[in-house]
């Protein structure tokens, strides 16, 4: 993503990013950093966790399961899985298969993708 490019925020509703949200809110309630430092380290965050996510993630995952909602909202896919079997490829000697009650996913689009769709109507540019 250019620079100036913004991120999106939902990494921040991890256990990680809530754990560096409750840090940051005692630190400014104990005057220790102003608001403004916590918000540009919030957005760190955003631009880190991303960056670190799509460079370093290489095994593919396939995903089988009762598809309970969708909807596509501001170049933001969120699907709704029930009863989701993920087989993750490339790990160990063979596929691991993790699976769940229910599990939200929510696809965006990648900052270096192109506008539009691909030849043949369709686009795999989220991440």
């Amino acid at each position: 993503m250019s620079a100036g490019q913004s991120y999106y925020e939902f990494y921040r509703g991890s256990s990680i990013g809530t754990a560096l949200t409750d840090s940051l809110d005692e630190l400014i309630t104990q005057g220790d950093i102003p608001p403004q430092l916590a918000m540009r380290v919030l957005q760190q965050f955003d631009k880190s966790l991303t960056e670190c996510l799509q460079k370093n993630v290489k095994h593919k995952t396939t995903v089988k399961g009762h598809l309970s909602t969708y909807r596509l909202c501001d170049d933001v896919w969120t699907f709704v899985v029930k009863d989701p079997q993920f087989k993750m490829e490339g790990i160990g000697s063979g596929a691991e298969v993790v699976t769940a009650p229910k599990v939200k996913i929510v696809a965006c689009k990648s900052g270096d993708a192109p506008e539009g769709k691909k030849a043949g109507g369709k686009s795999n540019d989220y991440n």
